[in-house]
């Protein structure tokens, strides 16, 4: 048996597989609820054979959103709207899981496909961005924030935990903290993002402080049986990348005496001007590292859409899990194909069996 189809056990969790399905954001929303779009596309990838699915990034608050089409998780309302798509993850044969995001100063944008650009302050669609300093992300996202107080931060972490706890009442069994891509969290963590002199701001200590207590307070109310993980941007390939790497494991490893029991490894996406060496698989080794450093279980995306790369990142140890995401937007039977390359026998056993039972018998 291939590395990719053996089974994977976290806390009170077994996957099925390796291969997990990466948030992706579908800006298909109204007012943070789900409709038919999310309902039909998370159990239709679901129904794909993959081992996890995680929920795209679904705002902590109304402020924390991207745009205004994004999922939302700031209120008890929302929580009908999931609990479906968990059940229908669920039902499918995968793990539910979800990602809680606060998008910082790249909230308030318009769609990636409508402009990928802040929303003008006359647009009745408008609100205020926060970040840990006034500082704009840039290229087309220009507008300066406002600069986060002590009660402001207080307050995104509560919502941090209280969105967790709807995402159980929801279903959900994994929880993603999104503290990564220039949003909220990795902000504060970024010498790009944050320049504050109080308790948040300095060394990486103090940067890494937001994130730090975020997770405090998540971890008091998600349940010690279910995987809490995060998707942290440990490099941002604008050439300080060494020095950024070893603060981010070393904040990992923080994470980790907190009470984190996985890391999805990713970039810091925290300017425009980084430099990123785009490529197949060009992430393993930056992965691996975290692993080997850190002691976590890990996984990463970016470039591992080929059964045979998915198959390597895992031989080579370079990660436990393997994030499969624009992949399974080509192709939702994904772990199907993957199946039939790596010569798994009965391989359409991956599918559910309206499927696999038609694919099975006539060859």
């Amino acid at each position: 048996m291939s590395h990719l189809f053996t089974d994977f056990q976290l806390k009170g969790v077994t996957l099925r597989n390796r291969i997990a399905i990466p948030p992706m954001c579908q800006y298909s929303s109204v007012d943070g609820y789900t409709n038919d779009w999310h309902t039909v596309h998370y159990s239709s990838l679901a129904r794909g054979g993959a081992g996890l699915v995680i929920v795209e990034a679904t705002a902590v608050s109304p402020e924390g959103r991207i745009s205004p089409a994004c999922l939302g998780i700031w209120n008890d309302d929302h929580i009908e709207g999931l609990a479906k798509i968990a059940a229908g993850i669920k039902a499918a044969g995968a793990v539910p899981g979800i990602q809680i995001a606060h998008a910082g100063r790249k909230a308030n944008a318009n769609r990636p496909w409508e402009g990928d650009n802040h929303i003008s302050e006359g647009d009745p669609r408008y609100w205020t961005t926060l970040s840990p300093s006034p500082v704009a992300f840039g290229a087309n996202l220009t507008r300066v924030p406002r600069e986060m107080t002590l009660e402001d931060i207080s307050r995104a972490q509560a919502d941090f935990a209280a969105a967790a706890k709807r995402a159980l009442q929801a279903g959900f069994e994994w929880l993603e903290l999104h503290f990564a891509h220039g949003y909220l969290a990795q902000s504060f963590f970024s010498v790009h993002a944050n320049q504050r002199t109080d308790q948040y701001g300095g060394d990486s200590r103090g940067r890494g402080r937001f994130l730090l207590e975020s997770l405090d307070a998540v971890r008091h109310v998600w349940p010690e049986h279910l995987p809490l993980t995060a998707r942290f941007g440990v490099i941002e390939f604008d050439g300080r990348d060494e020095e950024t790497l070893a603060e981010a494991i070393d904040l990992s490893r923080s994470f980790k005496e907190h009470g984190l029991d996985f890391l999805s490894v990713s970039m810091g996406f925290s300017t425009p001007q980084a430099n990123i060496p785009w490529g197949a698989a060009f992430m393993g080794p930056v992965s691996q590292r975290v692993r080997r450093e850190t002691g976590l279980p890990v996984a990463s995306a970016w470039g591992f859409g080929t059964p045979a790369l998915a198959e390597g990142a895992l031989a080579k140890e370079q990660m436990d899990l393997v994030m499969v995401g624009r992949a399974h937007l080509q192709n939702p039977h994904w772990p199907f194909y993957a199946a039939s390359e790596l010569k798994e026998e009965n391989a359409a056993s991956v599918l559910p069996h309206p499927y696999s039972h038609w694919l099975s018998r006539y060859r």
